[in-house]
């Protein structure tokens, strides 16, 4: 006649077992500063799960509804990276530029600076396709980003993301120097040393330290040769042979200068 009972006094201290550990999974509600605040940190939580429908209703309301709010900023620099989790990276690349533009002192002007030019190098040419070749494609979103990795790498030296920053502008330039240097290559193979000369001196003057630099400067003074300037063409060697003194072309270049001088005027 007291199983029952029995049964259901056993259950009691499970039941509230159970509770207190489902209470202590939860944990305090938290509490935040402000309503911009918990929409922003909501919103970058939404953005972080690639909910980017909610997270951009969240950011927007931020950045209209509390314009003087550190959050407002903060916020607009989430949409940009909306945008670039998107794939959107000509909208992605504008939001950050407007972001440097209207808060140079923000903390993390550098951040935005930076992502500005890593979209613009997303947007062009896929380096992991060998077709169309380089020199068949378009490289107008190379060039800017060469150009904003430039300006980057110059004006936030110190930054923590200038070391990444140096990487893709070296692959930058590369990408613009082979097209350079097929040019110079058409060229060559049909003795047309003029048009020889300036792509090389483009590869030279426009993406120095580029993997096609030495190359450029030894087969430059070979066509400053073809076209009779041999002072142009010793400057090209000793050039060749300062900056790059462990090149390919060193005994080469180390004879045909010795030539050069040994040549009457």
């Amino acid at each position: 006649m007291y199983l029952a009972p029995m049964r259901r006094t056993a259950a009691l201290p499970l039941a509230l077992a159970l509770s207190l550990a489902a209470c202590a999974h939860s944990g305090p509600k938290k509490t935040y500063e402000s309503p911009a605040e918990e929409d922003y940190t909501v919103g970058a939580e939404e953005l972080k799960d690639g909910n980017f429908p909610q997270a951009q209703r969240l950011f927007e309301r931020v950045r209209n509804k509390y314009p003087y709010s550190k959050y407002a900023a903060l916020s607009e620099l989430r949409l940009a990276d909306l945008r670039y989790d998107q794939g959107k990276f000509v909208e992605a690349a504008e939001s950050y530029t407007l972001f440097v533009k209207l808060h140079p002192n923000h903390p993390d002007v550098d951040y935005a600076a930076y992502r500005s030019a890593l979209s613009r190098w997303q947007d062009g040419p896929s380096e992991f396709f060998a077709f169309p070749p380089v020199y068949e494609r378009d490289l107008a979103q190379v060039a800017q980003a060469r150009d904003a990795l430039d300006g980057f790498v110059k004006t936030f030296p110190d930054s923590k993301y200038a070391p990444e920053a140096q990487k893709l502008l070296a692959k930058a330039k590369g990408v613009l120097a082979e097209r350079d240097w097929y040019v110079a290559e058409f060229y060559r193979s049909r003795g047309k040393w003029q048009g020889v000369a300036y792509r090389l001196e483009r590869v030279i003057k426009d993406y120095p330290g580029s993997d096609r630099e030495p190359d450029a400067l030894y087969q430059l003074a070979e066509a400053y040769l073809k076209l009779e300037e041999r002072f142009r063409a010793q400057q090209a060697l000793q050039q060749l042979l300062v900056k790059y003194p462990q090149s390919s072309h060193k005994a080469k270049a180390e004879k045909l200068l010795a030539d050069l001088r040994s040549q009457p005027r």
